[in-house]
C-alpha cells in the first residue's frame, strides 16, 4: 500500500487543500483532507466485491467549510454536549461558546473540522496534526493533538488520537462519519440492522443534557442488545425517542475500561456490507441523522433526515459536570490516547 496525494481545492482563506487517498489490496480505498482532518470517501465492497463510496459528504472544500451536520468530520476539543455551555476545573469556572440552545456542542469555534492541519504519511496511513492554542474555543492549554487514519487489508480503517497539553484541559475527541451501507446515495437508514453492546444510555434532560442516571435498556426502544433495524423502534412513543427525533443517545458501553473491544455492529442485507465498531472509551452515541434536512452532498446527491448513522466513541456526554461518570480531563503533560476501528466484513 502507499499514500498517494492529489489537490481538492482551495479554502475560502486562500489554502490549498490536499486530498490524501488510502487503498489496500482488496480494492477498499478512503480519502481525507487535511482541511479539517475529515473523511471525505470510504469504498467498501459489497457482497459481490462492487465498491461503493458509503460517507456522507461533499465534492469540494466549500462543503466542508460550511458543514453544519459535520458529515466526516474530526470533532473537538470536546465532542457531544456540555450543559450550560461552562464546566469548572481546578477552581476555575470556564463558558463556552452557546452553539447549542444553552448548551455547547462538538467545542465551538473554530470547529477541528474547519480548520488545516499538518499531515504525514506511511505506506498506510496519515497523520493530521496541529496545536489547538490556550483557550480555543474556551478551553484551557495549548492541546498538542494528532488524529491518524490507518487503512489495513483486513478492512480495518483504525482512527488513533493522540493529545498532550501544557494545562489540565477536556479531551474528549471523536469522529462524526455517517455511514450509509447501501451507498453514500443509498437513502434512509433505516433498513440497516444494529447491535450495540450496552445495558443502559445516558438519561437526558429535554435538551438532551445528561443529568447523571444510567437507563437500563430491558423492554424500551434503546435495546439494541438483540439485532434490530433502525426503523423497528425509531418511531415509538417514547420520550427519549420523541425529544431527540430519533436515536440520537449516548449508550454505556459493557466492556472493560481502557480495552479495544467490539461494541457496535450495522449490517445491510441488499449489499451483505457489514461494519463493526471498536473502541476503548466507554460510551458511543448512536445518531441517525435526524436534523439532516436538505444537504446537497456528492455526485449531486441530496442527502434528508435518516441517511446516514453515526457511531460516536467517547466519554459521556456532559461528563466534566458529572462526577460519576469517567472524566475527560487530561493532566498537564499527560498524553492521552484513544482508538476506534471500524472494521468492513
Amino acid at each position: 500500500m502507499s499514500v498517494t496525494t492529489s489537490k481538492f481545492g482551495v479554502t475560502k482563506d486562500g489554502a490549498e487543500v490536499t486530498q490524501y487517498s488510502i487503498e489496500n489490496k482488496n480494492g477498499m480505498k478512503a480519502d481525507f483532507i487535511n482541511y479539517g482532518a475529515n473523511i471525505v470517501r470510504l469504498y467498501v465492497p459489497d457482497k459481490d466485491g462492487k465498491l461503493e463510496d458509503i460517507v456522507l459528504g461533499f465534492d469540494d472544500v466549500a462543503g466542508y467549510e460550511v458543514n453544519g451536520c459535520f458529515f466526516g468530520s474530526f470533532i473537538g476539543r470536546h465532542g457531544n454536549r456540555i450543559g450550560d455551555a461552562k464546566f469548572e476545573l481546578n477552581g476555575t469556572t470556564y463558558e463556552l461558546e452557546k452553539n447549542d440552545g444553552n448548551n455547547n456542542l462538538h467545542g465551538g469555534t473554530p470547529g477541528y473540522n474547519k480548520v488545516m492541519y499538518d499531515a504525514t504519511t506511511t505506506e498506510n496511513s496519515v497523520t493530521f496534526s496541529r496545536v489547538s492554542p490556550d483557550m480555543e474555543q474556551g478551553y484551557p492549554g495549548n492541546l498538542d493533538l494528532a488524529v491518524t487514519y490507518t487503512l489495513t487489508d483486513d478492512n480495518e480503517l483504525s482512527i488513533t488520537y493522540k493529545a498532550t497539553s501544557d494545562k489540565d484541559t477536556l479531551c474528549n475527541v471523536t469522529n462524526h462519519s455517517y455511514f450509509n451501507l447501501k451507498g453514500h446515495n443509498g437513502g434512509e437508514i433505516t433498513d440497516h440492522y444494529v447491535w450495540i453492546k450496552a445495558n443502559g444510555f445516558t438519561e437526558t434532560s429535554d435538551d438532551l443534557i445528561p443529568n447523571g442516571n444510567i437507563v437500563d435498556v430491558t423492554g424500551t426502544p434503546m435495546d439494541f442488545r438483540e439485532k434490530k433495524t433502525i426503523g423497528q423502534d425509531i418511531e415509538a412513543e417514547y420520550k427519549p425517542l420523541i425529544i431527540a427525533g430519533g436515536y440520537d443517545h449516548n449508550y454505556a458501553l459493557d466492556k472493560e475500561a481502557g480495552k479495544v473491544e467490539k461494541v457496535a455492529e450495522l449490517s445491510e442485507e441488499t449489499s451483505g456490507r457489514t461494519m463493526e465498531v471498536y473502541t476503548d472509551l466507554p460510551g458511543m452515541q448512536l445518531y441517525t441523522g435526524n436534523f439532516i434536512v436538505k444537504e446537497d452532498g456528492k455526485e449531486g446527491v441530496e442527502y434528508t433526515k435518516r441517511t446516514g448513522v453515526c457511531f460516536e466513541t467517547q466519554f459521556f456526554p456532559n461528563s466534566v459536570n458529572v462526577p460519576s461518570f469517567d472524566s475527560c480531563v487530561i493532566k498537564a503533560g499527560e498524553t492521552f490516547t484513544s482508538t476506534t476501528i471500524y472494521k468492513f466484513c
